[in-house]
């Protein structure tokens, strides 16, 4: 009796070994990693639309019959932790690839860790240069149109006002850097009478945006280049319109014309600045309304650019993953090299040279409209017409 319970003991222990088999060939799991906890005006729309991505890859069928699974891990906004993750993530959950980070410093750390452990990595937030070209690696791909990329849709812009004398606002850390650098540099090489007579770099999330308004505002530039975000740009917003920093001056500015960061200035949003973002409401096309259709009935709310990059990086990994039909790391970065796809923006493609996907943005102005911010005047800049051409980008890159 003895004998016939310890086999029936490790029978159902095999049994139950070969289920846990057979279960985890039946599905494909992707790591994803974000600062959750540190911006969730971003990282929630984010959520929700990888959520919903997920949910449409295996209503048709998951990846070559396998379930997509995504596990899900918040780095708190801290590039350390953001490599513990990424390491629990490959070695505990034996993940088929890394995807997400928002900060630019920490897409840069968990780069680093792909490029280490060799493990693919698609980025999808990040927008310093730097994570596909000066530290850029054969592991790391990046979905957002970058910085270079943002500054020259910009900079057609700003080139077009007479103002000559500019000051910058910025958050002292790799994007914020990034983006100024970048932005200085297309402006000035439109418009060699551009002064530069003011730079203005508060701490992230931090911003004391009372000396910093007052610096500017001694400064006297005609124009005002603007990089920050989220609840600083608020309280820069709240300060220089106390202060008049924005009359009579113009006013280029990344990312404001987002809905997460443009809602929370309600009727204290300013207008005419010239900005980077996502009027989902003036966007008519079968791709996007197919998208909006389908998140506003899951969530019954609008979208936030958040909630496209989240959507639209689970389905490129998908794509991936289903073209390699393999999670080996080579087979995966075959795969993803000159790869087009479909996304709520129209065909995007991640180009060989540099593993920069061709995702754009809309450029257009802000504006008042029943007491709440939105975007005027949009037009949809295509991510491949503002990417300088192979020869340069061969320069800016380190051969992998």
């Amino acid at each position: 009796m003895r004998r016939r319970h310890v086999l029936g003991a490790g029978l159902a222990i095999a049994v139950a070994g070969m289920a846990g088999s057979a279960m985890a060939q039946s599905e494909i799991k992707i790591g994803e990693i974000n600062s959750y906890s540190l911006l969730p005006a971003f990282t929630e729309p984010y959520r929700k639309g990888w959520q919903l991505a997920v949910e449409e890859v295996n209503a048709a069928g998951g990846i070559n019959g396998k379930k997509l699974v995504v596990i899900s891990k918040d780095d708190g906004g801290k590039p350390a932790d953001a490599q513990t993750a990424a390491n629990e993530l490959v070695s505990s959950e034996n993940v088929a690839m890394l995807t997400g980070t928002f900060l630019s410093n920490i897409g840069l750390a968990v780069s680093d860790f792909a490029n280490q452990k060799k493990v693919f990595f698609l980025a999808a937030e990040p927008l310093t240069d730097a994570i596909t070209w000066s530290k850029g690696n054969r592991y790391t791909f990046r979905l957002r149109p970058s910085n270079y990329m943002q500054a020259a849709m910009l900079v057609e812009e700003a080139a077009k006002l007479p103002a000559k004398r500019w000051a910058t606002i910025a958050p002292n850390y790799e994007y914020g850097q990034s983006a100024v650098a970048v932005f200085k540099k297309l402006m000035s090489e439109k418009r060699p009478d551009i002064q530069w007579v003011d730079e203005q770099w508060p701490p992230q999330g931090k911003i004391d945006a009372g000396p910093v308004v007052q610096a500017v505002a001694s400064a006297n530039p005609e124009a005002i280049l603007n990089v920050t975000f989220g609840a600083d740009l608020v309280k820069l917003v709240r300060e220089g319109n106390t202060r008049g920093l924005f009359k009579g001056r113009s006013v280029v500015s990344f990312l404001t014309g987002e809905p997460e960061y443009l809602d929370p200035l309600k009727d204290e949003t300013p207008e005419g600045w010239i900005v980077t973002g996502y009027p989902w409401y003036d966007i008519k096309t079968p791709d996007h309304d197919k998208f909006l259709k389908a998140y506003q009935a899951k969530y019954n709310d609008y979208p936030r650019l958040g909630s496209i990059v989240g959507y639209q990086t689970i389905k490129a990994a998908a794509a991936i993953l289903a073209k390699a039909n393999s999670t080996d790391p080579e087979k995966l970065i075959a795969a993803t090299e000159g790869l087009s796809m479909p996304s709520p923006f129209g065909e995007i493609t991640f180009r060989k040279i540099d593993h920069q996907s061709t995702l754009g943005a809309y450029v257009g102005k802000t504006a008042l409209k029943d007491g709440k911010g939105v975007m005027v005047d949009s037009v949809y800049r295509k991510g491949a017409d503002y990417l300088p051409g192979d020869a340069e980008v061969a320069k800016l890159r380190p051969k992998d």
